[in-house]
């Protein structure tokens, strides 16, 4: 007789209520809500936030639909739009008294209707792409000339220090165009200056006039002038222009992952297209001005020194909190609350960072953030520390003009080597909140908005039924053959491809996978690779039976000899999948997915569970005489 062990009996029954739970999320749809996010590294969402957001809508009469914290936001759930746009009207107002020096982000957002229970147990509904959801999609471009600028600038400033610590006197020293220009008076203070340069530059290519002499190609160095109006000019090479570009590109797409969080969007998709443009796409974003406005964003990390004197004096402080800060300084109120006066002289930029990464003191054991330097910021970082021992340095991430004061340590001694420790009154969490900002605080060089496109809701919603409409389609015409040439077993076939449907899309929910219209393709694919297998075991039955097997050893000998066929056509497709998603991107890598998933799902539904299912139609029946499977062709047979 056919009978499963119980364990695998309770392993299916298992199987097929964890399917149905994280399935349910899917079938609640969305609410509109509002998200509230913090814009300052200072000003963290907290248990305080949200009980003054509560306070707000209660004071304003709005009625909300339940609250929901995360540890970068705090999120409001509606039951109109209506209601969402007073909500979050209210909540500006009250949050942000003055609108250009905001402290947090009010965005429109949609949530999840799903019951508090589900939401407990992290049963959510899958993400919906762009195609599906609605949205917004942005091409954005990327300033290369503005990108190699910051590099020419950034090796000004090094040259100018280099040759003053050299005392190598120059007649002046800037960027013209495209490439840096040195001026000199002679001849013989000229080559000290290029050798001194090829020196701290090793890689450079020297020439003079047209003609270039030498190898490595970073910088160009060319000498031209004559009499006592002699010259150096610097540029990058071609490959080094490349490299600059590239970054560029690099740094500011991990820079947009960042601030896209502050909109609360649910599997954005950043990536970059051909050399100098990013593709930003976001799903259910209502609020399109914001967006615009957030990634637009250009800020600067700056290291400048504190103004001890006048911070410890009362009544200068007094001064300086109502707008009148003594000459040269600039005020600030850093974390804690307290006001804090800041030299307006930049000593240090956050292009000279090359890393910055949470931890602790070694000798403390308090959280700390260790940043890395590279040549030039380490030589103007050791000089800066040796001669300010016991003062503060203060770290500002400068946006819209505006600074903010991220942390402001005392420096115990001189720091050299490039390796940067920032220790004293952090959490660990607020270690790496800094770090991340010094990491990706900036943008490498500015970038332009040139292609905007706006995905209504109501767009996306037709493509849902029409790709739903196409899959049930498809279920149906399925379910029909099958039941039709298989009979009974084809009963059991549409019911294991229907546990496959819901195994799938639970998985997608539970791993809050994206789906996309060539996701939806991707399902309707996965059916048909899921009745493949039913076909190959119901066909493996017949043709035991044809050799003269009993029913109960037909059902047995037809799972186990079509099994090692099944995993031979599933592995195979599997392993284009997995190149699919390993080598693809975009709606190439969205159909990947669900088509791994859909074979891992397929194999469980049409094996374990279509047997098991059989098991109980067939098992307990010691005499069987027949199996309904459609018409079984009998040995000796033949027609002439």
């Amino acid at each position: 007789m056919n009978r499963y062990p119980l364990w695998k009996n309770i392993l299916v029954v298992i199987a097929l209520v964890f399917g149905f739970v994280y399935t349910l999320p899917n079938f609640f749809g969305e609410v509109p809500a509002v998200q509230v996010s913090s814009v300052k590294a200072t000003v963290k969402v907290d248990q305080q936030l949200m009980d003054r957001v509560a306070d707000v809508l209660k004071t304003a009469g709005i009625a909300d639909n339940g609250f929901f914290t995360d540890p970068n936001s705090v999120r409001v759930r509606f039951t109109d739009t209506d209601t969402q746009l007073k909500a979050k009207d209210a909540i500006e107002k009250a949050l942000n008294p003055d609108p250009t020096d905001a402290t947090y982000s009010v965005a429109l957002n949609l949530l999840s209707a799903s019951p508090a229970w589900l939401t407990s147990i992290h049963a959510l509904p899958m993400y919906l792409g762009l195609d599906l959801r609605g949205g917004v999609h942005f091409l954005l471009q990327v300033d290369m000339k503005g990108a190699i600028t910051k590099r020419l600038d950034a090796t000004a400033a090094d040259l100018r220090a280099m040759l003053r610590e050299k005392d190598i006197r120059h007649a002046g020293i800037g960027r013209e165009g495209m490439a840096i220009v040195i001026h000199f008076h002679d001849a013989d203070t000229l080559a000290k200056a290029r050798d001194a340069i090829i020196d701290t530059q090793p890689a450079a290519v020297v020439g003079r006039g047209a003609k270039a002499l030498a190898a490595q190609p970073d910088l160009m160095i060319t000498e031209g002038g004559e009499g006592n109006d002699l010259r150096l000019t610097i540029a990058l090479s071609e490959a080094a222009q490349r490299r600059v570009q590239e970054m560029a590109v690099k740094q500011n797409t991990g820079t947009l992952h960042n601030r896209i969080n502050e909109l609360g969007v649910a599997e954005p998709v950043i990536q970059q297209q051909g050399i100098d443009r990013i593709v930003v796409e976001l799903p259910g974003v209502q609020d399109t001005a914001k967006a615009k406005d957030i990634l637009g964003r250009t800020a600067t990390l700056e290291l400048r020194m504190v103004d001890d004197e006048n911070s410890a004096n009362p009544s200068v402080m007094e001064a300086a909190a109502k707008g009148q800060p003594p000459v040269g300084d600039e005020y600030y109120v850093e974390r804690g609350g307290r006001g804090l006066l800041v030299k307006k002289q930049v000593m240090l930029t956050g292009e000279r960072l090359t890393d910055a990464q949470p931890g602790f003191d070694s000798q403390t054991h308090e959280p700390a953030v260790h940043l890395t330097l590279d040549s030039a910021g380490s030589r103007v970082f050791k000089d800066l520390t040796r001669d300010n021992v016991g003062k503060r340095m203060a770290i500002l991430l400068v946006e819209k003009g505006k600074g903010e004061v991220v942390t402001a340590p005392v420096i115990r001694s001189e720091i050299g080597g490039g390796r940067v420790q920032i220790s004293g009154r952090m959490t660990p969490q607020e270690a790496a909140d800094v770090a991340l900002l010094l990491r990706a605080g900036s943008l490498a060089a500015p970038m332009e908005i040139i292609e905007e496109r706006t995905v209504g809701p109501s767009l996306g919603a037709d493509n849902i039924k029409k790709g739903f409409d196409s899959t049930v389609g498809g279920f149906a015409a399925i379910a029909v053959f099958m039941m039709a040439y298989y009979l009974l077993f084809g009963l059991v076939s549409v019911l294991a491809l229907s546990a496959n449907m819901l195994f799938l899309i639970a998985l997608l929910s539970l791993l809050q996978a994206t789906l996309t219209l060539p996701g939806i393709a991707a399902i309707a694919l996965a059916l048909g690779m899921a009745i493949d297998s039913n076909v190959l075991i119901n066909e493996r039955i017949r043709e035991e039976l044809r050799g003269g097997s009993t029913p109960q050893a037909a059902i047995t000998a037809g799972y186990e000899r079509a099994w090692a066929t099944i995993l031979d056509s599933n592995v195979t497709t599997l392993i284009v999948g997995i190149a699919l998603l390993i080598f693809g991107s975009g709606a190439v890598r969205g159909f990947a997915v669900v088509h791994c998933l859909g074979i891992t799902t397929s194999i469980f539904s049409s094996v374990v569970l279509s047997r098991a299912l059989v098991n109980f139609i067939y098992g307990r029946r010691k005499k069987l005489a027949a199996l309904s499977i459609g018409q079984v062709w009998k040995p000796g047979i033949t027609t002439k």
